[in-house]
């Protein structure tokens, strides 16, 4: 008799938003998932640019998304607060016909 392979879970959740924050040695990221738990990193040494670090740190939540959880997201960043840290949104693309198959 044959074994059903259990279908295995993402190493984390869902992302629902981001925070980006500019540090001496570079740019960090943290990802809050929908379950409650946090992803840090950190964006590569050559981003100095906040516009090229905000859109490296939103397409890296987009990828983890579709390749962990076959869903396509898209971040809206919200008005920054500080000049060095940015908040962001993660909601799912509406339409999307990834998630569904």
């Amino acid at each position: 008799m044959a074994r059903r392979q259990k279908r295995q879970r993402p190493p984390f959740g869902l992302p629902r938003g981001i925070v980006l924050l500019a540090t001496p040695d570079g740019w960090r990221y943290s990802i809050q998932t929908v379950e409650g738990g946090m992803l840090c990193g950190s964006l590569t040494d050559e981003l100095l640019d906040p516009e090229v670090a905000l859109v490296a740190a939103a397409t890296t939540v987009e990828e983890l998304a579709r390749q962990f959880h076959s869903t396509t997201v898209e971040v809206t960043w919200d008005p920054r607060q500080e000049p060095w840290a940015w908040t962001g949104r993660v909601v799912p693309v509406p339409g999307d016909v990834t998630a569904a198959s």
